[in-house]
């Protein structure tokens, strides 16, 4: 596996290999690179570890276009980064192997398809969601989305909490969120700084696993891979602080344009300008994924801004598990029923409302991850990745898993116990089952769901 204290590990930033390399892969044109990543765009199922392993597959094992140790590096690098690293690591490769267009076109075509599949399906929550079937639906999916929000805090435990003083950040993070109600942004915080502190005292305590192990890319006799281990440095890749000045004036000059275009449509109090401003801080905290973010968004767009309620939020987390592209697309379903709720665009246009602030929500929430590939990709390579952020993000990480366990608690609450009636016994027991087909018998997300809204339209019918 890649690490960043070994140089050997670290992918250059290649264009096509120059004529003295061992490789003799044709070059990759970008139209046939636009047309894979058109095409990962529409079956990225399977959350962060199922989209990255459909790259390992694709681009390493299948295409050849890139080597194993430069995947790991990138995916390394991108599991450092807030934001949805699936998407992150589909922008460098596309940076990687196109320069900055390949960037953009990678990343975008990764998160279209979802976007325009979660403004339809609200559109259709929206206007039918108080059809029986429909709510009948959504009453046997709310369980199974409490169950994945378990499982992803176990597969998390079990991959951060190695050691006890990460346990006890874990614990320390879950009461700070359930009991002392402090801001996410807070918490996180002051994990970094007990990683810090907790780094130099206890440093094998808080040594980071790195990123996730990938399945080897078989024959060592296949042929080489187009962005190969010995491929020489292009000069995109290497670093030059004008370049990333460029860069941070570019991205910082279309963050005014849309919050300006924002403020335009609806002044400066206005949904579609405070969406601007509030997703924007979330997308430099979602370190840990998506899971770890939701408490943060929860916490602004139903109890401070009132967006939506907290069982919508439940069934916007269920559309965003049913569609491709990365979890924290469940935000463009968090802009379309705030636009929708708080009319953005007028009472005579709910639909085109609920779009448009679906749109600039996804907008200011991906914006930083273009800046962070596109402006730190040089300069990590540059530097060789002595970065010395193992010990913060090792705490991070396991607050992330504390965090988790609170909002899985906060959905227990609102499934178990609808809208303050009594105790749900037929939800508890999907609930139960749910998250026993998916942590011990290891079903995927789409059976589980699939079962669970079966389930609930039976309940439906029987009551």
């Amino acid at each position: 596996m890649a690490r960043w204290d070994d140089p050997e590990s670290l992918p250059l930033q290649p264009m096509p290999p120059s004529p003295d390399t061992s490789s003799n892969t044709p070059p990759i044109g970008f139209g046939r690179a636009l047309l894979f990543w058109l095409k990962l765009g529409f079956i990225s199922f399977g959350g962060p570890a199922g989209q990255i392993a459909i790259m390992h597959a694709e681009l390493v094992e299948r295409r050849r276009w890139i080597s194993e140790r430069r995947f790991l590096h990138a995916l390394n690098y991108c599991m450092l980064l807030p934001g949805p690293e699936a998407q992150q690591l589909a922008t460098y490769l596309g940076w990687l192997m196109h320069r900055t267009w390949g960037g953009i076109a990678a990343g975008l075509l990764f998160v279209l398809p979802s976007l325009v599949l979660l403004i339809g399906l609200s559109w259709v929550y929206m206007a039918f969601g108080q059809q029986p079937l429909v709510s009948a639906v959504f009453h046997g999916i709310k369980p199974a989305v409490t169950a994945i929000v378990l499982q992803a805090g176990w597969r998390l435990a079990g991959r951060a909490l190695h050691s006890r003083p990460l346990m006890g950040i874990a614990a320390a993070a879950f009461i700070a969120m359930a009991v002392l109600h402090l801001p996410f942004v807070l918490v996180l915080t002051l994990a970094a700084l007990a990683g810090h502190w907790g780094g130099r005292r206890w440093p094998g305590a808080f040594q980071g696993r790195g990123a996730p192990a990938v399945a080897a890319s078989g024959d060592a006799s296949a042929p080489a891979a187009w962005i190969d281990d010995h491929s020489p440095p292009p000069a995109h890749a290497r670093f030059s602080r004008g370049r990333m000045v460029r860069v941070v004036a570019v991205c910082v000059a279309l963050w005014a344009a849309g919050m300006a275009a924002a403020i335009a449509i609806g002044g400066l109090q206005g949904t579609l300008a405070r969406m601007g401003w509030f997703f924007t801080k979330a997308a430099f905290m979602t370190f840990g994924g998506a899971y770890a973010v939701l408490p943060y968004v929860y916490q602004a767009a139903v109890e401070h801004y009132h967006w939506l309620s907290g069982p919508q939020m439940i069934d916007g987390l269920a559309l965003g598990e049913t569609t491709p592209g990365p979890l924290i697309m469940v935000v463009a379903f968090v802009g379309f029923v705030g636009g929708w709720n708080q009319l953005a665009l007028g009472p005579d246009l709910p639909f085109l409302g609920g779009a448009v602030a679906a749109v600039a929500v996804s907008f200011f929430t991906f914006l930083p991850s273009f800046l962070f590939i596109l402006a730190g990709g040089p300069l990590v390579e540059s530097t060789r990745g002595r970065l010395g952020l193992a010990a913060p993000m090792a705490a991070i990480t396991a607050a992330v898993v504390g965090v988790i366990a609170q909002l899985a608690l906060f959905f227990a609450g609102h499934v178990l116990w609808p809208e303050g009636q009594g105790f749900d016994a037929g939800a508890s027991v999907l609930m139960v089952l749910a998250a026993f087909a998916l942590i011990r018998l290891k079903w995927g997300v789409m059976p589980v769901l699939a079962a669970s809204a079966a389930a609930g339209l039976a309940l439906r019918m029987l009551a």
